[in-house]
């Protein structure tokens, strides 16, 4: 799942030590990110569209 500091918070991954990303980053669901959630310090991300060009096409 993808997951970005709620809106004026630190949070910190517990797997890197180091402060999770404005932008958001994909995280196993563990108990500390469920607890995260549900506190509100982090929210789920939604992932940016992949530009329409950059969809692969199968040509025949």
């Amino acid at each position: 799942m993808q997951v970005k500091p709620a809106a004026g918070l630190l949070v910190i991954d517990p797997e890197t030590g180091m402060p999770l990303s404005a932008d958001g980053a994909d995280v196993e669901m563990t108990e500390y990110w469920q607890r995260r959630l549900a506190d509100g310090d982090v929210v789920t991300a939604v992932p940016e569209p992949a530009p329409a060009g950059a969809i692969n096409k199968k040509t025949s």
